[in-house]
């Protein structure tokens, strides 16, 4: 069974920091792309950034380029976003999920940034 289970989230002011931990099982990881989506209130689902398991090309959101960087762990089947210079539009459930357009995701984890 494919399951995702995210941590790192949390309450954090703005221009702070968190890293995301996603622990994935029930597959392997370096069989596919694993992406980072958000989901704010009243906003659209949005894609964010998303890493190529099997040689880390990692890509981003214009939204959190040059502010995230996704890395994985294929040994540990984990995969990570750090996330610096925290906005308060980064506030939304992170979740982790397999493919460019997820066929399997986790519960997520909240992210709130705070003025």
């Amino acid at each position: 069974e494919v399951q995702f289970v995210e941590s790192g989230g949390g309450l954090v002011q703005a221009g702070g920091s968190l890293r995301l931990s996603c622990a994935a099982s029930g597959f392997t990881l370096d069989a596919y792309a694993i992406g980072w989506f958000r989901v704010a209130p009243g906003k659209a689902r949005e894609g964010v950034s998303w890493i190529i398991s099997s040689d880390g090309t990692p890509y981003y959101a214009d939204s959190v380029k040059g502010r995230s960087t996704i890395s994985s762990n294929n040994a540990k089947n984990m995969v990570f976003l750090q996330m610096n210079v925290l906005k308060l539009e980064d506030t939304a459930l992170y979740y982790c999920a397999r493919g460019w357009t997820p066929d399997y995701w986790g519960q997520g984890t909240q992210v709130t940034v705070s003025s």
